[in-house]
């Protein structure tokens, strides 16, 4: 299937759906409070069009904030899981244990450790973000091909630390590509639950898309709340496109390599 005519099968899914929110929301259903009509949610978004750029912003400096410190702290502590036993043997009862964890039940110690502010934020998205970057990591050190291990062996690479910059770490790569995406949009999820409880937006009061939508639907302004939630979706979408190309391009060596072709 050629590019164009997957683009336009994604662009007529899209429209088919609007299309079809438009009819029952305004023939089937009949209450904005319900379900407001596309049409009002496209108005809303020309009312706020000045307030969306800055709402987005911080929302993506939370996400990026959080990602972080998931990426400096999932990454090593996989890795070493992955290539050591006993770092394995150490860290999984202690990860396992949290892991099942929802990141919402860390949000009243978000608040006592970090209080009203960014930090809390940051905090549940790393939460959020933090597990499926070691998982994938572990699982990528754990299928290294013995093979490669022992070739690096006989070519002179002895050192634990060598074989795993030279060997394990670009063997391991298209598992960690897996592990950012799945928790960039796990992360984006936890977006709205960090920013809801309230917070003072690197000192620009309460915003954020998360924010605002508990905002719009105290004041039962249900166009606005349905925007932001198709905000949420645009963007986890378009990262999500983003990071595959990335990963297409960044994993060229891979093509041919699979015998199911999509």
């Amino acid at each position: 299937m050629n590019n164009l005519k997957k683009n336009k099968i994604q662009i007529f899914s899209i429209l088919l759906f609007l299309f079809l929110w438009q009819i029952i929301s305004q023939y089937l259903i009949n209450d904005p409070l319900i379900l407001p009509t596309v049409s009002e949610v496209i108005k809303a978004f020309f009312e706020l069009s000045s307030d969306i750029p800055i709402d987005l912003a911080v929302s993506l400096l939370h996400l990026s904030t959080g990602l972080f410190f998931a990426l400096i702290i999932g990454i090593p502590i996989g890795a070493l899981m992955g290539w050591y036993k006993n770092a394995d043997q150490f860290f999984d009862p202690i990860i396992e244990m949290l892991r099942p964890i929802p990141p919402l039940a860390w949000i009243p110690f978000a608040i006592i450790w970090f209080g009203l502010s960014d930090y809390s934020a940051g905090f549940i998205i790393f939460i959020g973000a933090l597990f499926p970057i070691l998982t994938n990591t572990y699982t990528g050190f754990r299928n290294i091909p013995k093979r490669l291990v022992e070739a690096a062996k006989v070519l002179g690479c002895k050192k634990n630390i060598n074989l795993i910059r030279h060997v394990a770490l670009p063997s391991s790569f298209p598992y960690i590509l897996s592990g950012i995406r799945i928790s960039i949009g796990i992360g984006w999820m936890c977006v709205v639950a960090a920013e809801m409880f309230g917070l003072d937006n690197y000192g620009l009061g309460n915003v954020g898309v998360g924010n605002m939508l508990w905002q719009y639907y105290s004041l039962h302004m249900m166009d606005r709340v349905a925007l932001y939630m198709l905000i949420l979706g645009v963007m986890g979408l378009s990262m999500d496109r983003l990071l595959k190309y990335a990963e297409a391009n960044l994993l060229k060596w891979k093509k041919g390599t699979n015998i199911r072709q999509i």
